[in-house]
């Protein structure tokens, strides 16, 4: 074992924090310990320097990944194969003749007025696995008890739990990404709104999408806009869907989803200065750190942005979308449905080891004949 004498660092660090000493130089790389892939013949003891270094205490990493996406996720179903989606139109209102009767003028009750229903069906299924193969007697000279080989075992196991939920994560982000760029494709106006622009417009301002996250006035601008969208979204109306379906979508249905910058630009630049923020503030929502990627530095840039290719009639198109800042749908605009999750073994008595197959079925649906917008920033062109 490596032992290091500390006696220069620790009084020199005295010195530095009890306010005798100006800040000084400090040589950590032979205090802190880095840890090595593999433990060399320097590991011996510090008397006769022949006996190896044991291993004393053994952790193993078994955090397990819960997920950080929006709450879309549907109950699942065990017989058959597809969704399907049923509607009704709203019927037109007729005049009432209760109160303008003619006399000897007949009143036909005996008129049959069908409903107008029409049905959606999604019938399209995602399914991988997840191979992982585990071995007990070939491992077991590795480990000091059988709690560390099940504190091993636990610990592959739960890599693959975490694999599972990242892998849907990612695929319930390309979901609500599809519909995103679906609706910036082809949506109404009312279901793309650039916030840069209706303030600018209405403030008479210049102000630059790159200075508009930490300007107090746009984000109080932003948080109203979208705050009356709610409203809006509540009231019947074919304006906020790309089907132009009559639609409406009450409290307890919308979903509003954030990006993390937005969100805290809102806590850290508004929310915080003002007497009543409550007044001020977006309520209710979910955030995401990412739409689509973190690119290499996490920069407003790359987490804003969308880069996907859309169904588009018969042909597809690739939509390139940046600086969103969060959307507002119905609960039934999109969905996951992960069904018959399930692991399978198989084992080989040669080698004597054993695979399981973790495996799940998923469906993932955009429904453009519900509401949804989008709300963004960008630079308008003179």
């Amino acid at each position: 074992m490596q032992v290091t004498q500390l006696k220069d660092l620790v009084n020199n660090a005295v010195k530095e924090t009890v306010g005798t000493s100006e800040l000084l130089k400090e040589d950590l790389s032979n205090v802190v310990d880095v840890g090595q892939s593999i433990i060399g013949s320097d590991n011996v003891d510090n008397y006769v320097k022949k006996l190896i270094d044991r291993i004393g205490k053994t952790v193993f990493n078994t955090k397990v990944y819960k997920g950080s996406v929006p709450s879309v996720l549907m109950s699942s179903w065990d017989f058959g194969s597809i969704l399907e989606k049923i509607d009704v139109e709203t019927p037109e209102a007729q005049e009432n003749d209760s109160w303008n009767l003619v006399d000897g003028k007949s009143y036909d009750q005996d008129v049959f007025y069908q409903p107008k229903v029409s049905a959606k069906f999604f019938n399209s299924k995602t399914t991988f696995s997840i191979p992982m193969s585990f071995t007990k007697r070939q491992v077991m000279e590795s480990f000091n008890s059988a709690s560390e080989l099940n504190g091993f075992i636990t610990m592959l196991q739960n890599s693959v739990t975490n694999a599972m939920n990242i892998n849907i994560d990612n695929l319930t982000m390309r979901t609500i990404n599809s519909m995103t760029a679906s609706v910036i494709n082809g949506g109404k106006p009312l279901q793309k709104v650039n916030l840069l622009a209706g303030y600018n417009k209405l403030a008479g301002t210049t102000l630059t999408a790159n200075k508009a996250l930490t300007t107090p006035e746009f984000i109080k601008y932003a948080n109203f806009v979208i705050n009356t969208y709610k409203g809006r979204l509540a009231k019947l109306s074919t304006l906020f869907n790309v089907g132009a379906k009559q639609r409406f979508t009450p409290a307890s249905d919308q979903h509003l989803v954030l990006l993390s910058d937005f969100a805290s630009a809102g806590k850290s630049y508004l929310e915080a200065d003002t007497i009543h923020n409550e007044n001020v503030a977006l309520n209710n929502y979910e955030e995401v750190a990412y739409w689509q990627a973190t690119g290499t530095n996490y920069d407003f840039d790359s987490v804003s942005s969308i880069d996907v290719a859309v169904k588009d009639n018969s042909t597809t198109k690739e939509v390139k979308q940046g600086g969103i800042l969060g959307i507002l749908f119905d609960s039934d605009a999109l969905g996951v449905a992960c069904s018959n999750q399930r692991t399978t073994t198989s084992t080989n008595a040669r080698a004597e080891f054993y695979t399981n197959y973790a495996k799940f079925d998923a469906m993932y649906f955009n429904d453009l004949d519900q509401n949804f917008v989008v709300f963004y920033i960008e630079d308008v062109k003179a």
